[in-house]
């Protein structure tokens, strides 16, 4: 079977696996977990930033972000399409009382003069505009990757109106790996930025939220609040700590196989866009088959896929699909798609 529905789907390694049994605890609601605190002092220090957080989820990583930056009642601004108010169930209204206003579905094409124009300061009875949040890479976009000339034109622009700017990367590594970029200067953009442990890099659990000392500080009684306190939390925290030193470089790999299955499948006319990374999105408006019918054709063959949307699908390399695998997937979706 390959399972190219995600890359949450991966099962930890055989090393992994003894890291976590061999992980050294502590209380870490108590900030006594030293696994916890170590991946925590590293993460920062890839980013640049002072301190990190360890929680469980990535929803709750950028729920925890944006509570730091935007005050109950005020606003963000995001992509139609961002992870934050399409994936997240109404947490940043539910949780944070965020309002959020958003620019039409662009993925890493986003345009900054775009964002400028709808900030809305204080006054007039409107609802301020406090931060701007972009996604890093893109999921719905198809695992894009926003250029670092448009990421220092977005900080020019939060900067000249006072705003916040927080990264949802949960995906980062993948930018970083594709681009060559350095995590700290990524870092060194954003205010808060999240980052995942169990997409790409393999971990079975865990996201951190980077940032300054002193809004980490606050993102602790936060997270506390909303659940996240955690206890003997090392055993999750050893897994990300290895994954960081054995799983990043790797992702060479995925976006490898995902540049396989976008050449065989670029002859079928349903490439949502280009490939960067690990996603191949797939736009099926006007074949005889919808998502639904694909995934439903394709996982009786053996691969399986996930839907987006009634025509839109995606493919999603990782750590557990291998040469063999691609090469299922490569010759049994042409053939599905074929019109």
């Amino acid at each position: 079977m390959a399972d190219l529905r995600s890359d949450t789907v991966t099962r930890p390694t055989a090393g992994m696996r003894e890291a976590m049994a061999a992980a050294e605890v502590g209380d870490d609601v108590y900030a006594e977990d030293p696994t916890v605190n170590a991946l925590e002092a590293e993460v920062a220090a890839l980013f640049g930033h002072e301190a990190a957080l360890f929680a469980p989820t990535g929803t709750m990583a950028n729920q925890l972000a944006l509570q730091l930056v935007v005050p109950p009642g005020d606003e963000l601004l995001c992509d139609a399409d961002a992870h934050v108010v399409t994936y997240e169930v109404g947490a940043a209204a539910a949780y944070g009382a965020i309002s959020t206003r958003t620019w039409p579905p662009l993925g890493a094409g986003l345009d900054p003069g775009v964002v400028e124009a709808m900030i809305r300061p204080d006054g007039y009875f409107a609802v301020p505009t406090r931060a701007i949040a972009v996604e890093q890479t893109h999921n719905r976009g198809g695992g894009g990757v926003i250029p670092l000339a448009t990421l220092r034109e977005l900080r020019r622009v939060a900067d000249t109106a006072g705003l916040a700017l927080h990264c949802d990367g949960a995906r980062i590594w993948h930018a970083h790996v594709a681009d060559g970029v350095p995590l700290h200067e990524y870092g060194a953009l954003f205010d808060t930025l999240s980052v995942c442990l169990s997409k790409g890099l393999g971990a079975p659990v865990g996201s951190l939220v980077v940032g300054s000392a002193e809004r980490i500080e606050r993102a602790r009684f936060l997270r506390k609040r909303m659940g996240g306190g955690m206890r003997q939390v090392g055993v999750l925290a050893a897994a990300g700590r290895y994954a960081l030193a054995h799983h990043l470089d790797r992702l060479v790999d995925d976006h490898a196989r995902a540049a396989r299955l976008a050449e065989a499948l670029a002859p079928c006319g349903v490439l949502a866009g280009p490939v960067r990374t690990n996603i191949v999105p797939l736009d099926l408006t006007g074949h005889r088959l919808d998502a639904r019918a694909l995934a439903t054709a394709a996982r009786a063959e053996g691969v399986l896929l996930s839907v987006l949307g009634p025509r839109t699908a995606r493919l999603v390399t990782h750590l557990d699909v291998d040469d063999a695998a691609i090469d299922h997937a490569a010759k049994i979706l042409p053939d599905l798609l074929a019109p």
